[in-house]
């Protein structure tokens, strides 16, 4: 009898424009997004539709998937990935002291908040053995995340970041929300299939 396996870890979080191209939806700008702490996903469904015929449920039609929430919690955001996740333009030069420059981003009406695809591996173990599996959220828009920081003190407070967005289905025919690879021998491996579906050009290490 096959052994049931058990989710022993994430990480690797990765994050690519999203484009409907025609209801064969595609990816662009593929990058990390930062090193990942947890993942949660709570997906919303339509109710059941049933039939009621001599005083009970007779027939079922089970609810489909209709949208839901994702919630990253990392380390903190790579500077160009939180521009890409949330639409932030260009960094402009900003001139200070004598003839010195910063590279400034500016949070504000500029800002577009795009479709993304987001994906990652989870870490699984059955009889003792590992395997990696990619997963791909097919379609979110993020939200603004909250801000807090705190003093430093004897020892490092180690602050994370919380990131939540909203799931929808895709552009494709049959409005994917998820996609789920099968697990690989190694995270390398995994890494590359994530790499590969959200096009992240040129590989990064």
């Amino acid at each position: 009898m096959e052994a049931g396996r058990i989710c022993i870890g994430f990480g690797r979080p990765y994050v690519g424009l999203y484009s409907a191209n025609g209801g064969s939806p595609t990816y662009s700008s593929g990058r990390r997004l930062a090193r990942g702490v947890s993942v949660s996903i709570q997906p919303e469904t339509s109710e059941n539709n049933e039939f009621r015929a001599d005083n009970v449920v007779a027939e079922t039609q089970a609810g489909v998937f209709t949208g839901g929430t994702l919630t990253l919690t990392v380390d903190g955001l790579l500077q160009e990935s939180e521009c890409l996740i949330y639409g932030i333009p260009e960094p402009e030069d900003y001139s200070y002291g004598e003839s010195k420059k910063v590279k400034m981003l500016k949070y504000g009406d500029d800002a577009n908040i795009p479709y993304v695809g987001v994906g990652f591996i989870a870490e699984y173990m059955s009889g003792g053995v590992k395997t990696y599996v990619p997963v791909i959220i097919r379609k979110v828009q993020f939200s603004m995340s909250a801000i807090s920081h705190s003093t430093e003190e004897k020892t490092y407070n180690w602050q994370k970041q919380e990131l939540t967005a909203t799931i929808m289905r895709d552009d494709s025919p049959n409005h994917d929300w998820k996609w789920m690879a099968e697990g690989q021998q190694t995270e390398a491996e995994a890494e590359k299939i994530l790499k590969s579906v959200l096009n992240v050009t040129p590989e990064e290490p």
